[in-house]
């Protein structure tokens, strides 16, 4: 008897230990709250991949400012001032002239007027280049999305599954302390205690589990978010319904960020293979130039008091031959556009597909919600009529157990197909480009 009650003792002395989690504890610190919405909005703020791709589209864009200006001429100007201690000679009078300031004023321009179509194609490349980067940005803005969303059910998940293990301890408490009042009444032997004991340690050990894995779980969502603390997910009670896929898969055929951004690569691509052309057309230039030089005092910005010298200068230039190198750069920018039509094809095959698999796993998490419902309840019942027939006598230790360990498997299985449901839906989200 006095072993039984040790047994007793040190069971409710863990489970005191437990009350509080061990890793909030240690932290010293209540976590962060946030909702998915805030959440979201600091995971695009931070995520290095998101300054990347917004780099990328102010890249792009410079880019196509760029090809833009190559059609504007091209101005410069300068201006000096120099002093020599060598003396000169007046060649009028022979005389010999003290040193002088010497001042000069100069601006030239030079216009492009024909580089065998160069400047269109690369302004149709860098056009392409921007909407690889627009459909970049926002692929990777739903990926970063998926990424919060999961981290952040993940962690709703996992504060679930605390509760059912609270739960579950509470209740090996209290068949605990049945079996040890039945023991002393002589209606249960000490087997019954010991597998009571043994189920109580069990579940005490699955809420250690539970704890380390929800700490885990906010400190991977406080790092998703930027913060440098525990994050605890505030839940959201509303699971929204399946979508309408009706249209869903021509529409993501036509603008998923996948295939946007494959199809901009291929347009790019094949405006590389035109300016590798351009190679073989000759180039026409235009320039002018005019300089000012004097050694009195300049009337500035303009340098007006002095003589100009001026010049203009049409250019042809034509490459004739140049060890094969044109028609090197023309294999490889075909090479390349055709492996970009290739990935663009391939890009719009693994949407298909992959809309397939997703609409599949949301409708089977759909329905495990359903039957994770009616499971748990049938379970609760379960548990709740071998607990009576255990205390009447009607049924062994084992029958409870078994009883006990069917309803906490249907609890952990019903979280997971709730958040199961809710992942999907993200993933489906990020695969398509836009909320459903």
């Amino acid at each position: 008897m006095s072993e039984v009650r040790q047994h007793v003792v040190a069971a409710a002395a863990v489970v005191v230990s437990l009350s509080v989690p061990g890793a909030l504890a240690a932290q010293g610190q209540q976590p962060l709250e946030v909702t998915l919405a805030e959440a979201i909005r600091r995971s695009l703020d931070v995520q290095p991949a998101m300054v990347q791709a917004r780099g990328a589209t102010r890249n792009a864009g410079a880019g196509e400012r760029s090809a833009w200006g190559a059609f504007l001429p091209t101005v410069s100007t300068s201006a000096s001032a120099s002093r020599s201690n060598q003396e000169r000679f007046d060649p009028n009078s022979t005389l010999r002239l003290p040193p002088v300031y010497t001042y000069g004023g100069s601006l030239s321009a030079n216009l492009v007027l024909f580089d065998g179509f160069s400047r269109f194609a690369n302004l149709r490349a860098s056009s392409a280049t921007q909407d690889v980067a627009a459909a970049g940005l926002v692929n990777q803005r739903y990926q970063t999305m998926l990424a919060t969303q999961q981290a952040f059910f993940t962690a709703l998940a996992d504060e679930e599954l605390v509760r059912v293990g609270q739960a579950q301890v509470e209740r090996a408490r209290q068949q605990l302390q049945i079996s040890v009042n039945k023991f002393k009444a002589g209606a249960a032997t000490r087997s019954d205690t010991l597998t009571s004991t043994v189920d109580l340690g069990s579940a005490q050990l699955t809420l250690l589990q539970a704890q380390a894995n929800l700490a885990t779980a906010q400190a991977t969502l406080g790092r998703q978010i930027g913060v440098d603390q525990l994050v605890r997910a505030l839940p959201d009670t509303t699971v929204p319904p399946l979508p309408d896929t009706t249209a869903l898969r021509a529409s993501a055929l036509a603008t998923a960020p996948l295939v946007s951004q494959a199809e901009a690569a291929g347009r790019a691509a094949s405006a590389q293979v035109w300016s590798a052309r351009s190679q073989y057309w000759p180039s026409v230039t235009l320039s002018y130039s005019t300089n000012r030089t004097g050694i009195g005092s300049p009337e500035l910005p303009l340098f007006g008091n002095y003589p100009e010298t001026f010049s203009w200068r049409f250019g042809l230039s034509w490459t004739l031959f140049n060890g094969f190198q044109r028609e090197q750069s023309q294999v490889s920018a075909s090479v390349a556009r055709d492996i970009a039509a290739a990935q663009a094809a391939d890009a719009r095959r693994q949407v298909n597909a992959q809309l397939t698999q997703q609409l599949a796993a949301l409708a089977t998490a759909d329905a495990q919600i359903g039957i994770a419902g009616a499971t748990v309840a049938a379970a609760t019942e379960a548990l709740r009529v071998q607990q009576e027939r255990y205390r009447v006598g009607a049924a062994t230790q084992l029958d409870e157990v078994t009883a006990e360990a069917n309803l906490t498997q249907a609890e952990v299985t019903q979280v997971q197909a709730r958040y199961n449901y809710r992942i999907a839906r993200a993933q489906l989200e990020a695969l398509v480009g836009h909320a459903l």
